[in-house]
C-alpha cells in the first residue's frame, strides 16, 4: 500500500468563485494529488481544501496551490468571521496511511521552508512541527490576527521560523504544521453570535481564562454568525476526537443551549471526517436509545440523523468519510486506478481536467471490454477478429497505466496535456522575457493537448474494419452489445476526440502543425 498524507490548506477566500476554483485547479492538476473536497464559506470568507497524496506530491500541490493564491488574494482587503492572518492561512500535513507523524513534520518544513524562499512571505511552525513550546497551539501563533503582523513581526519572539520579519501587506503570514486528524465541526443555532459565543467560551478546552478552562479537553471553540444561512454556530476544533467525540461536543452544546432556552437545529462537517468518530457517535446513540443496529450504513445513516448533519447541505457518507474515499480508488493515484464513482466524481470535480477527452477514452476502453461478449463458438473466423490488434488496444493492459501503447496510457495523458496548458498559463509575464517564455510554453501545451485526442481518434477510427466483421461472424444473441459498442461506445470515443482536436487546434499559432493536423 502506498504512503497517503492528507493537507488541509484553509485560503482566505470564501465568495470569489474564479478564485477558489482557480486555487482549487491548481491542487487537483497536480500529478499524484486528488483533491477530495473543497469547503467554501461566505461569512467566513474562507476556503477549506482537503487533499490527498505521497508526502512529496502532497507538498509540490500545495506550493502550487500558494503560488496561485499570491496572485489572486489580497489580505489587504480581506474581511470575514474567521480568524486569519494569511492568504494562506494555515497549511496541515496529516498521516493518513503508511506515513509516521514524523514524515509529516518534514513535509510541513520543506513546505515551509520552499513557501518562504520562493515567495518571500513569513512562515511559522505549529503542532508537532512546532520548534518552540509556545507556538504549539495556532490560536496563540494568530493571536491579533492579520491586523497585529506588522507590530508583531518585530518583537523577538515573533521572528517567523522560514522567511524574514518583513510584513508583507498582500499576503500576510502562513502556518504550517503536522498533527491528527482534526475535525472541524460547527452546531448551529438560533440565536445572535454573541449567545453562540458565550456557549463556546463554556465548552472549548481554553474557557474564558487560565483561571476559567472549559469543559472540553482538545477543543477548540468560538461562537460566530452565518449570515448566509440565517443562524449562529458554535464553531469547533476537535483537535483529538478520541479524547472528545462528535456526539460530546454536541450533547455539550446543546445542554447549554436548553439552559439559555436556544434551539439547536442541526450542526455541520467541514471538510472530511474518519469513519471511526461517525461510528462511535453511532454506538453512543445506539446505547442511549437502546437500538438494534448492525449495518456500518445503517449506523452512518443514524449518527447524520442524531446531530442533523444534513441541515444545511446533504451529507453524502461517500463523499464526506475519508476511508470512503480511499476506498473508493479516489486516492490511490491515476484516472485508472479510479472506479467508477470516483471517475464520475473527478470529471464533474471543479477542476479542468480530467475532461472530454479522458469520458471519450474510456467510452474507447469499454468497447473492447465488451467484443470479448460477442464470441460466437461455432464460427472460426470471430477468434482470429476478438485477437485483433486493434481491438486489444483497447482493453486494459498488463502493467497499469504505464503500459505501452495501451488504453490506461491514452486515459489519463489527456488529462496531464491540460495540465501543462493550465500550468503554462500561470506562468510569470512581467518581463518581455518571460512573456516569450509563457508564449512558447502555452504553444507547447496546447500542441500536446491536440496530439493525445488526435492520437485516440485515429485508434478508435482503426476499429471499424474489425467491427464490421464483428457484425457478419459474431453472435447473433448479443447484437444490441455491438450496436451499444460499435455506434455509441466507438463513435462517441472518435467524435468526442475529434472535437478536443478542433476545439485545441484553434488556439495553435504554429500554421504548418495546423495544416497537417
Amino acid at each position: 500500500m502506498s504512503k497517503l498524507v492528507e493537507c488541509v490548506p484553509n485560503f482566505s477566500e470564501g465568495n470569489n468563485k474564479e478564485v477558489i476554483d482557480a486555487i482549487g485547479q491548481a491542487i487537483a492538476q497536480t500529478p499524484g494529488c486528488v483533491l477530495l473536497d473543497v469547503d467554501a464559506g461566505p461569512s467566513t470568507n474562507r476556503t477549506v481544501y482537503t487533499f490527498v497524496g505521497s508526502p512529496d506530491d502532497v507538498v509540490t500541490g500545495a506550493l502550487r496551490a500558494a503560488r496561485v493564491a499570491l496572485q489572486l488574494i489580497d489580505m489587504g482587503k480581506h474581511k470575514g468571521e474567521h480568524p486569519r492572518m494569511g492568504a494562506l492561512d494555515v497549511c496541515p500535513f496529516v498521516p493518513v496511511r503508511n506515513v509516521t507523524m514524523d514524515e509529516c513534520v518534514c513535509c510541513a518544513t520543506r513546505f515551509g521552508q520552499q513557501l518562504s524562499e520562493e515567495l518571500g512571505v513569513p512562515v511559522y511552525l505549529y503542532g508537532e512541527a512546532a520548534r518552540q513550546e509556545s507556538r504549539r497551539s495556532l490560536p496563540a501563533i494568530r493571536a491579533g490576527e492579520y491586523e497585529a503582523l506588522p507590530e508583531k513581526l518585530t518583537k523577538a519572539e515573533w521572528v517567523p521560523d522560514f522567511g524574514s520579519a518583513s510584513f508583507v501587506p498582500r499576503w500576510g503570514a502562513t502556518v504550517t504544521g503536522a498533527r491528527t486528524f482534526l475535525i472541524a465541526y460547527n452546531i448551529n443555532l438560533l440565536c445572535t453570535k454573541e449567545l453562540a459565543h458565550r456557549i463556546a467560551l463554556n465548552i472549548r478546552e481554553q474557557g474564558r481564562a487560565k483561571d476559567q478552562p472549559g469543559r472540553l479537553k482538545k477543543v477548540q471553540a468560538m461562537g460566530w454568525y452565518l449570515d448566509e444561512e440565517n443562524i449562529a454556530q458554535v464553531s469547533t476544533n476537535l483537535l483529538d476526537f478520541e479524547i472528545t467525540s462528535l456526539y460530546t461536543v454536541f450533547e455539550e452544546v446543546r445542554k447549554d443551549a436548553q439552559e439559555l432556552t436556544l434551539p439547536v437545529v442541526g450542526s455541520q462537517l467541514v471538510g472530511l471526517v474518519p469513519k471511526k468518530a461517525m461510528l462511535d457517535a453511532a454506538e453512543y446513540y445506539i446505547q442511549k436509545e437502546n437500538l438494534f443496529i448492525l449495518e456500518e450504513e445503517q449506523k452512518i445513516r443514524l449518527v447524520v440523523s442524531r446531530l442533523g448533519l444534513d441541515s444545511l447541505s446533504p451529507f453524502n457518507p461517500q463523499e464526506r468519510i475519508i476511508e470512503y474515499l480511499v476506498q473508493s480508488g479516489q486516492a490511490d493515484g491515476g484516472l485508472v486506478s479510479k472506479s467508477l464513482r470516483a471517475f464520475v466524481h473527478a470529471v464533474g470535480a471543479r477542476s479542468a481536467a480530467p475532461g472530454g477527452g479522458s469520458v471519450a477514452a474510456a467510452m474507447a476502453a469499454l468497447t473492447g471490454a465488451l467484443a470479448p461478449g460477442l464470441r460466437n463458438p461455432a464460427r472460426r473466423e470471430f477468434e482470429s477478429l476478438s485477437n485483433s490488434p486493434d481491438l486489444l488496444w483497447c482493453q486494459p493492459q498488463p502493467g497499469g497505466e504505464g503500459a505501452p501503447g495501451g488504453r490506461p496510457a491514452m486515459l489519463g495523458s489527456g488529462a496531464r496535456a491540460g495540465q501543462r496548458h493550465e500550468d503554462a498559463m500561470k506562468l510569470p509575464k512581467n518581463t518581455p522575457e518571460e512573456r516569450e517564455k509563457r508564449t512558447a510554453a502555452m504553444q507547447q501545451g496546447l500542441k500536446r493537448a491536440v496530439d493525445v485526442p488526435f492520437a485516440l481518434a485515429e485508434k478508435v477510427t482503426a476499429l471499424w474494419p474489425t467491427l464490421r466483421e464483428m457484425a457478419r461472424y459474431g453472435n447473433l444473441a448479443c447484437k444490441s452489445d455491438l450496436q451499444v459498442l460499435a455506434v455509441a461506445l466507438a463513435g462517441g470515443g472518435v467524435f468526442g476526440a475529434s472535437f478536443n482536436v478542433v476545439t485545441n487546434l484553434k488556439d495553435v499559432a504554429d500554421e504548418a502543425f495546423r495544416e497537417e493536423v
